[in-house]
């Protein structure tokens, strides 16, 4: 009798008379064919159980190896961290002291200056800063690109934020004979955006724009409306363009201009400086925002790049709380400083940064002493009572995070102000300074005028790090 599984030929089922011949009654023929069908059935269902552990297992195997590959990415991803914050600390710590002993040089600490050592160290200070832009940029790129950047979104007046943008870049423009403008409609209403991240991205096209431009030629920073036709869905958008009558940009390299590290081709590499990250950062800010980034350009005419950014009609600005006395940017000289100079404890290993650090300092009349580790900070926190601490986070043995953590502990030291320094980049690394203890914090390269106020802001206002 033949076994069918779905009309498909299995086999056969054989029935012999084994002690003889037997004349086969078709009552023998109607049993057979009873046996026959459930015997096609169970084989069926055999082979469907086999198929079915086969799959279980391979399901197994696929669930296996997808939370092996979880777990390697994670590893690589934290790996990756790792490498960026270490990155961050061994550039910046070397930069750190370059701009900082060339601040200190300006101003003349170390005694006066001729006009050819001026000008050679506004070269290398502004190599430096140019350096230090390029370190941002690659920082910036791979956090954001690892998830790590998240917006600090408040409403922002777009009139400010233009003109702001537009006077960065207005000596670079004048030295080339560009004419600057800037066409803003009435009426704008505020925008609700990262206001540092979109106006390092305006400031990111207005220099691209100074340079791929030629001498007397044109740039317009523009806001205008989009058509509804311009713009995908419902949303409403207020478009920001940097109009130029630059080189130009033919289609084929159109769409090279948005990646990472990208330049058109070796022949600009070689006459226009940077990374190539400008543009990529700029796509992936705005497309933090929901925006939407634009290029439309012409060989030997100019280009056009728009950023489309959402915005509600009904944002107003708040009200500022702070009282004009609160907002005099020389408030903190009018304080009340001490007879004696201040003892400063410095906690640092670079030995180069202990040097451009503790000369400045002491030329502005303070009092240095300096622990080249946690432990030494400690150590001398108790033994000198310092009027305040700048500890440095990576140093050898114990770091600066686990120091104020101890020094946080003893009750006497609980309102003696730290100002973490710190080389780091990473998100979070300010809240881990402040939880760790800190007052405030300062990212490397520091400015030391920047940080002599900051310092005479702590030495003169009541601790208030429990507010």
């Amino acid at each position: 009798m033949p076994i069918l599984c779905q009309d498909a030929l299995w086999g056969l089922l054989c029935i012999h008379q084994c002690d003889g011949p037997r004349s086969w009654q078709q009552s023998d023929i109607d049993l057979a064919q009873q046996v026959s069908g459930p015997l096609a059935i169970a084989i069926q269902q055999s082979n469907l159980f086999e198929q079915l552990q086969q799959e279980l297992r391979e399901r197994q195997q696929a669930q296996q190896d997808l939370s092996r590959r979880n777990e390697e990415l994670i590893r690589a991803t934290r790996l990756k961290d790792e490498f960026l914050a270490n990155m961050s600390h061994e550039l910046r710590t070397p930069l750190n002291a370059i701009l900082g002993m060339t601040e200190a040089l300006q101003e003349e600490v170390f005694g006066t200056l001729g006009d050819r050592q001026v000008q050679a160290l506004d070269t290398v200070e502004r190599s430096a800063s140019h350096l230090l832009a390029l370190i941002n940029d690659i920082l910036d790129v791979a956090k954001i690109e690892s998830g790590q950047v998240e917006l600090d979104c408040a409403p922002c007046s777009v009139a400010p934020l233009c003109q702001s943008s537009v006077t960065f870049i207005k000596q670079q423009a004048l030295k080339k004979r560009i004419q600057l403008s800037v066409n803003l409609p009435l009426n704008l209403p505020d925008i609700v955006l990262d206001e540092r991240r979109i106006r390092q991205v305006l400031i990111n096209l207005l220099n691209n724009a100074v340079k791929f431009t030629p001498e007397g030629g044109q740039i317009t920073l523009a806001v205008t409306y989009p058509k509804p036709t311009e713009v995908q869905g419902e949303t409403q958008y207020l478009r920001f363009s940097v109009i130029d009558t630059g080189i130009g940009i033919s289609p084929d390299n159109i769409k090279k201009l948005f990646q990472p590290f990208m330049q058109i081709d070796s022949a600009l590499n070689r006459q226009y400086e940077g990374t190539g990250l400008g543009l990529a950062l700029t796509k992936r800010i705005v497309d933090l925002h929901g925006g939407q980034v634009g290029l439309t350009s012409e060989v030997g005419v100019g280009s056009c790049f728009t950023l489309d950014l959402p915005y509600q009609s009904s944002v107003i600005l708040p009200t500022l709380a702070k009282s004009e006395e609160e907002l005099t940017p020389n408030n903190v000289e009018t304080q009340s400083t001490p007879t004696e100079a201040p003892l400063l404890l410095l906690a640092e290993d670079n030995q180069a940064n202990i040097s451009t650090i503790s000369s400045y300092l002491t030329a502005k009349g303070y009092q240095i002493e300096v622990a080249h580790n946690g432990q030494e900070a400690i150590d001398k926190t108790l033994a000198l009572s310092p009027d305040l601490i700048l500890m440095d986070i990576q140093m050898p043995g114990m770091d600066g995070l686990e120091a104020m953590q101890r020094i946080r502990e003893m009750p006497e030291y609980l309102s003696t102000p730290i100002i973490a320094l710190t080389a780091l980049a990473m998100e979070g690394d300010r809240d881990r300074c402040l939880a760790a203890g800190a007052n405030d914090d300062l990212s490397k390269p520091v400015r030391l005028k920047q940080l002599v106020e900051l310092i005479q802001k702590h030495l003169t206002q009541p601790n208030n790090r429990s507010s």
